[in-house]
């Protein structure tokens, strides 16, 4: 077999395994989420929680809080609230980000060892650390995502669609132009990463 042949053979085996090692890379990188697995557990964790009342036995922060029902292999049920994000204060190797103690002490104060009634998105229930998405309706009717808003104690999270996206940007633009709670204070720097590319003129004038 001649060098040049033997070279071209080479070459031909050295695209071929490069062609499957990128086929198999790609593959692996594919959603592997089953569209009818989805929907069951859309649909168990609507039967389960939506428009029912559950107490708050624990809130980790202004944003995430624990009700009295198992979940899974976990005693009690995880809820991020939908919509809103407050500063942070128990995120690991994060710093405690401006206004994050007072957000969570709101929250403390509203809904802990309260009875609320949870409310789901009928499409998206699930964050992808499995924790439940929730609207929380408090004892006196009014909901701590919109009051964690309204009186500047979180952002409106513009990273994710949900049912009342619109009326949270207003409620978030009503407490700045108001200068409430965080908004008296901030800066820019100590905004949430996200926002910052987000909205990166939120604070200029």
């Amino acid at each position: 077999m001649s060098r040049a042949r033997r070279s071209f053979l080479f070459a031909l085996c050295v695209l071929g395994v490069s062609f499957f090692v990128w086929l198999d890379h790609n593959y692996q990188d594919r959603p592997r989420s089953n569209p009818q697995i989805t929907a069951e557990i859309v649909s168990g964790d609507i039967e389960k929680y939506n428009a029912k009342t559950f107490t708050v036995t624990h809130v980790v922060d202004g944003d995430t809080l624990d009700i009295n029902i198992s979940d899974g292999r976990y005693k009690h049920t995880r809820i991020r609230l939908w919509g809103v994000d407050t500063p942070e204060t128990k995120k690991p190797n994060f710093p405690v980000m401006y206004f994050g103690p007072e957000a969570s002490n709101f929250a403390t104060k509203s809904a802990l060892d309260k009875n609320v009634i949870v409310y789901l998105d009928e499409k998206h229930t699930r964050d992808k650390y499995n924790r439940l998405l929730a609207y929380i309706q408090l004892p006196d009717g009014r909901y701590l995502n919109e009051l964690l808003l309204s009186e500047g104690f979180a952002y409106a999270d513009l990273r994710f669609k949900h049912n009342f996206y619109n009326k949270y940007v207003q409620l978030e633009a009503s407490a700045r132009s108001n200068k409430k709670g965080l908004w008296a204070g901030v800066t820019s720097e100590q905004l949430p990463e996200w926002l910052q590319r987000e909205k990166p003129s939120l604070l200029k004038k």
